[in-house]
């Protein structure tokens, strides 16, 4: 037998965390044939003299449950090795839809490029997968959209009924595949949730040994209650726990301490992990400011709600992830809608227009109400040490917290900040810069400690039968491009990666392929 493809004469990294070994590997239909020296050719066959060679790169967390459909070549995700991400992470996604319009609220880098035209999990599944992407993808499913689709703005718990119709939706989602549950705690749709509703959702979750991913409440004031919330809820669901950017926003002493919450609650037992993003600044929509009921009537109602008595007094006392820091400390991103205020912070942009940094915010909002791109804000929360923190801890992975981008086609326009960058700065910040990792401890984290938490036997590993997802690349140029203001540049230093035995990647080249699947839990894919 001819093998499809081998890769001869590189470093080989299991994704395990053993040292890397010199040896060759032979791909055949999609699967990872040998390893070892091999004397017969392939069909085609890499030189990998001094690059390594890894299984692909696992994005655990990531917004690209969109931008999939809009361009499923994910280039950006591509030239950094990426060849599996998760999806419907912080609540957010793609299903079930009830009310469309309100759906748009809890899906990152919507537009008009594609019709929402599905409902149900599996109809959004076989979306994607006619999509056909050029990565593998799963999914979780999106707390906030099980909210809207029932209890729509209320800031409330869930009552008996409502938390029943959200059990059947779930229950939908994870027969039609969906790998566990996310929540996005700290946005308006689901700060109302309680521990009942949470616990209900979580037991079908935890029956079928499924993962919770969580994105805490409060990760500015209240951050540690918010994690021992997490770990509590997780616990006596009896459900593994995947913590989503662990580290809150409220200084050092906070950081410190959640990372002890988690290694008291796993030093006693408890199926925990986290995983962090590498940016240094929070990102997320302008109108994450707003309370639940201020958005019943979409962007372009909010200009006839603020002109009633008490409404903006309202809505400014309300605690966001957008307003936690101060204003001064909120940075408008690039845009259409007031291009002019673009890259300034709200103490600013209140002064240019001539009112409080809350109504500035609330006033460029009701302008945005027919743009084609919602606004985005950053905020800068952490320090190099607290990324270290994080990324040296033996329980923490790195993940984008981005949706996959492509500089050209429909999604040249959007930005993302981390599309272009999050696994390259990792490995360049982490092995060569900083030297908190080896080469073989990085990899890890990114192949198979992912795969370990996601319950995946035969992806973020090299080994005869595992599928050949594969990346190829120069350690010592492996790295990002993209800055702050200029975030769509692709990484450097990829030099080959294969999805499922395909060149997705051809010499630093991107090919035309899409050989990416949609995988779903209780198959023969997972």
């Amino acid at each position: 037998m001819m093998p499809d493809l081998t890769i001869r004469n590189g470093t080989l990294f299991d994704g395990l965390g053993n040292l890397g070994v010199a040896t060759d590997i032979a791909v055949h239909q999609g699967r990872i044939a040998e390893i070892g020296r091999l004397d017969a050719p392939g069909a085609r066959d890499i030189d990998a003299s001094g690059l390594y060679v890894t299984p692909g790169f696992i994005d655990i967390h990531s917004h690209s449950d969109f931008t999939l459909l809009v361009d499923p070549r994910a280039v950006s995700a591509v030239h950094q090795g990426v060849t599996l991400e998760v999806i419907g992470n912080c609540g957010h996604g793609c299903f079930p839809l009830v009310d469309k319009g309100l759906a748009k609220n809890t899906i990152y880098g919507v537009t008009e490029h594609v019709e929402l035209d599905w409902s149900t999990p599996a109809a959004y599944l076989d979306r994607l997968e006619a999509a056909k992407p050029a990565i593998n993808v799963l999914t979780l499913v999106p707390n906030g959209q099980l909210r809207q689709a029932v209890v729509g703005l209320a800031e409330r718990p869930a009552d008996g009924e409502e938390i029943k119709h959200m059990r059947r939706h779930l229950d939908e989602a994870l027969e039609a595949g969906a790998f566990g549950l996310s929540t996005g705690l700290e946005y308006p749709i689901e700060m109302g949730a309680g521990a009942g509703e949470i616990a209900a959702l979580l037991e079908p979750v935890a029956r079928q040994g499924l993962l919770y991913a969580t994105h805490t409440r409060k990760r500015d004031q209240g951050a540690l209650a918010a994690v021992e919330e997490a770990l509590a809820t997780a616990q006596a669901a009896g459900v593994r726990l995947q913590i989503s950017h662990l580290l809150p926003r409220g200084g050092r002493a906070d950081c410190e301490a959640s990372v002890e919450l988690v290694d008291r609650a796993r030093n006693g037992g408890q199926d925990v992990a986290f995983d962090m993003h590498t940016r240094d600044f929070s990102l997320t929509f302008l109108h994450a400011m707003l309370p639940p009921w201020a958005m019943a009537g979409g962007l372009a109602g909010l200009k006839s709600l603020l002109a009633k008595a008490g409404n903006r007094t309202r809505i400014h006392a309300h605690p966001s992830i957008v307003t936690g820091g101060g204003w001064d400390k909120v940075t408008l991103l690039d845009n259409d809608v007031a291009p002019e205020l673009s890259r300034l912070d709200f103490a600013v942009i209140g002064q240019r227009m001539n009112m409080a940094p809350g109504d500035a915010a609330l006033e460029l909002l009701c302008r945005s109400a027919d743009a084609a791109r919602p606004l985005m804000i950053i905020r800068p929360v952490y320090q190099p040490e607290d990324q270290d923190l994080a990324f040296t801890h033996d329980l923490c992975v790195p993940g984008s917290d981005a949706t996959s981008l492509c500089p050209d086609g429909p999604l040249a326009g959007s930005a993302f900040h981390g599309a272009y960058s999050w696994a390259a700065w990792f490995f360049r910040a982490c092995v060569r810069e900083r030297g908190l990792l080896s080469p073989r401890a990085a990899i890890h984290k990114l192949t198979g400690q992912p795969a370990a938490v996601l319950n995946l036997a035969d992806r973020g590993v090299l080994k005869p039968g595992a599928r050949a997802d594969i990346a190829v690349f120069d350690g010592d140029t492996f790295g990002e491009a993209a800055t702050l203001w200029q975030p769509n540049q692709t990484a450097s230093g990829m030099k080959f990666v294969l999805v499922n035995g395909a060149l997705v990647l051809d010499d630093g080249v991107t090919t035309d392929r899409r050989p990416g699947q949609v995988l779903r839990q209780g198959t023969s894919d997972r």
